[in-house]
């Protein structure tokens, strides 16, 4: 009887137990607004909401850069339109300075403002993000992207990467762009350059686009002395080119006029109206290099603001600062573009990982979010069993060894 009474007992403790075990998950499953508090509930849907739980967070970094990408590129468009601002005002001010009439106290005005001009693009061009790092020097950002060397000149010290971030699986885009693309990989004009010739002589690009054009066809990077060309004008006046000795094919051919201009490919050739004939002039095309805005503009203030430069060096340091501030700011309007690019991609892509969000955060309702109704019937369910547990042991532990009996 005591064993069987002890049974009794130990059952109605065991019911009592269940049913608050039970009801206090139903409550914790309620509260939790989840039915999978641990992977025993549901083995296959808590690997799927870890998967999913994983998904998101790869997701809300991919929003994260996505943030980060568009402050950067939106900061490099904000730099970019404003030094392209500045270009126009260059090439308005040199356009002025070539007026034949300025005086050399106009001409240093200009040069004044121009030198004002070149000291905003050179902060512009060590522009720094909210990171602090310098947004126009590849990967070594933590230094300046511009120096100004002892000797005067304006020096690109970065490198020419670009760091990009990830805004989703399959997408990376760079994050800034290195200014030797931008402002550095500006070649210097192109013109041809008197090796020998008579006193006097002269060779100034007229055309600077047909010259362009020979210079690039012509140039040769592997045997020097095809660079080599000549000028032959015999007794009699008549003349014609030749290329490292020889004859052009077809051949340029002519009848030269003292005084008059000898064209050749965009270059007209001048000679001293005092020159004895027969003449030569040789001259060569010289190697191709490479500058920034930044010299340009110094070369060029340096000339307006010497009183002893030349008519001919005002208009050689004109056409140089007029063609490299074109080429530069073709190269910006390049770059605003591509940024334009950028972004609205990154727009598109953040509100697709906004969608995806959305839907990771319904699909992971759908597995283990808690249905209300069946939550709360479940907890009533349990409660009636706990009362009907907690009577039954009232009754057992109210009974005695002499009911037993009895």
């Amino acid at each position: 009887m005591r064993l069987t009474f002890n049974m009794q007992f130990t059952q109605s403790l065991n019911g009592i137990l269940n049913a608050q075990q039970r009801m206090s998950k139903a409550e914790t499953q309620l509260s939790k607004q989840t039915r999978i508090l641990s992977p025993a509930d549901d083995p296959a849907g808590a690997a799927k909401v870890l998967s999913l739980d994983q998904s998101k967070a790869q997701i809300e970094q991919f929003q994260t850069n996505s943030v980060l990408l568009k402050n950067n590129l939106a900061l490099q468009e904000t730099v970019l339109t404003s030094m392209r601002s500045s270009y126009d005002r260059v090439s308005t001010l040199a356009q002025a300075s070539g007026n034949g009439t300025y005086t050399i106290e106009q001409r240093k005005a200009i040069a004044f403002e121009l030198k004002n001009i070149q000291t905003e693009l050179f902060d512009l061009m060590n522009t720094r993000s909210s990171e602090g790092s310098f947004i126009f020097a590849g990967y070594q950002d933590k230094t300046a992207a511009y120096e100004l060397n002892q000797d005067g000149k304006y020096q690109f010290i970065g490198d020419d990467g670009s760091r990009a971030l990830q805004i989703s699986q399959s997408i990376s885009l760079p994050s800034n762009d290195s200014g030797k693309a931008i402002f550095d990989s500006v070649f210097e004009r192109f013109m041809p350059q008197l090796t020998t010739a008579p006193a006097g002589t002269t060779i100034n690009v007229v055309n600077q686009t047909a010259f362009d054009g020979f210079y690039l066809s012509n140039y040769d990077n592997l045997t020097a002395t095809n660079n080599n060309y000549r000028l032959d004008i015999d007794v009699a006046g008549n003349y014609q080119f030749l290329r490292n000795g020889s004859a052009l094919s077809p051949p340029v051919t002519g009848s030269y006029v003292p005084g008059s201009a000898i064209n050749f490919n965009g270059a007209e050739f001048a000679l001293d109206t005092a020159t004895t004939l027969p003449a030569q002039v040789d001259f060569e095309l010289p190697k191709p290099q490479q500058t920034n805005i930044l010299n340009t503009l110094q070369k060029y203030i340096d000339t307006l603001s010497d009183p002893a430069s030349s008519a001919s060096d005002l208009t050689v340091g004109l056409a140089d600062i007029l063609q490299q501030t074109t080429v530069t700011a073709n190269n910006v309007d390049s770059v605003l573009a591509n940024l334009g690019g950028r972004l609205n991609v990154v727009d598109s892509v953040f509100n697709t990982n906004a969608d995806l969000l959305i839907n990771n955060q319904q699909y992971k309702a759908d597995i283990s979010e808690v249905d209300l109704a069946a939550a709360l019937t479940e907890i009533k369910r349990q409660e009636v069993a706990l009362q009907a547990a907690s009577q039954t042991f009232s009754k057992v532990n109210a009974t005695t060894l002499f009911d037993y009996i009895r």
